[in-house]
């Protein structure tokens, strides 16, 4: 069987380091077109991928007919080129967010359902071995029930990074932590939890500019599980990655998952033990003063490619359900009226 010809869109940090090197290695997916007007991008994504066509624009690769698109821009430009690829009937992924806004999203879903073309979100840190570990201690019950569950994306830089669009755009054109890392954390705690009752936010713009780099959201899931999520860029003290407070144990992990710093290094999924911790590193599960390494599940953002190649090919579930991408949105819309008027705001689960 031949394999499927993908097209990614945009070859800066995310279409090179994370979706181009994970597409690379799954069986029946191929990087046949790229996307960049970058002289050195295009140098970059001929000699990573052999025989890859390099285009100007979106137009051009759809009109060298892929299988699916991979739609990897600034989130200002996702509407226009999800449209144009749903309206050219070829399944696409939109790097997350879906949009910026959560009436943006619920419009490109309403049409990709309209013209029966799939599309899904890349939340790849569903596949974050945190993520994966946490699901296998709550199936088994080693935690009991959750009442608290804290996670945290936090960085320290004190000076935005001069170019980086998501440090220099405010939310209403894609940027800010808020949009950046908060889609992962919100998604992350709807995935295990549910979609929240009610949510109360933070978010403030430390540095002065246009862009938030600092926020904090609690959500109240319908099990009774509270969630606090950290993002920020300007946090000089960073605390665990994951916290977890079960009534019958805890359950913390101290470092990011391992997967993009190995990308961004150049490294490539192929090793036996990609996506594992280094053993110093293993999360633990914590009883007051006792507390004892647990094995963690190795992170697989490839997964999340093997699911949508399966998806495309025999009709399988797609990895991630647009549907979810927008209830993201709408827990990030509710968190900035939460801040901006300082108030707890209700939502319909």
């Amino acid at each position: 069987m031949a394999s499927l010809r993908v097209a990614i869109v945009g070859y800066g940090l995310s279409g090179r380091c994370f979706h181009a090197p994970l597409i690379a290695t799954i069986d029946g997916l191929e990087v046949a077109i790229v996307v960049t007007s970058n002289a050195e991008r295009r140098g970059e994504a001929e000699r990573e991928h052999p025989g890859v066509r390099v285009v100007d624009g979106y137009k051009e690769a759809l009109a060298g007919r892929p299988d699916l698109v991979v739609v990897a821009v600034p989130n200002a430009g996702h509407v226009e080129i999800a449209n144009a690829t749903i309206d050219a009937g070829v399944p696409l992924v939109v790097d997350k967010p879906l949009a910026s806004s959560v009436g943006e999203a619920e419009g490109i879903v309403a049409h990709a359902r309209a013209a029966g073309v799939p599309l899904t979100v890349f939340q790849n840190r569903r596949w974050d071995s945190d993520q994966l570990t946490l699901r296998r201690l709550l199936d088994e019950g080693a935690l009991g029930e959750v009442t608290r569950f804290e996670s945290r994306f936090e960085r320290w830089r004190p000076a935005p990074k001069v170019g980086a669009w998501r440090e220099e755009l405010g939310s209403e054109e894609g940027g800010g932590v808020l949009l950046d890392l908060g889609s992962h954390l919100i998604d992350q705690a709807i995935d295990l939890f549910g979609p929240p009752t009610r949510v109360y936010a933070e978010v403030a713009a430390r540095r002065g500019g246009p862009a938030d780099d600092d926020a904090f959201v609690a959500l109240t899931h319908p099990g009774g599980t509270i969630s606090h999520l950290w993002c920020s860029a300007v946090a000089a003290v960073p605390a665990a990655r994951l916290r977890v407070q079960g009534t019958a144990a805890g359950f913390v992990v101290a470092d990011l998952d391992p997967q993009e710093a190995k990308l961004r290094a150049g490294e490539r999924p192929t090793d036996a033990d990609w996506g594992m911790p280094a053993e110093p590193e293993y999360p633990r599960l914590v009883r007051g003063e006792e507390s004892e390494p647990v094995t963690p599940e190795p992170g697989d953002w490839r997964r999340f490619y093997e699911l949508l190649r399966d998806a495309l090919t025999t009709g399988s579930p797609l990895p991630v359900d647009p549907e979810e991408a927008v209830a993201t949105l709408r827990v990030l819309d509710a968190a900035r009226r939460s801040a901006r008027e300082r108030i707890v705001v209700p939502l319909d689960p």
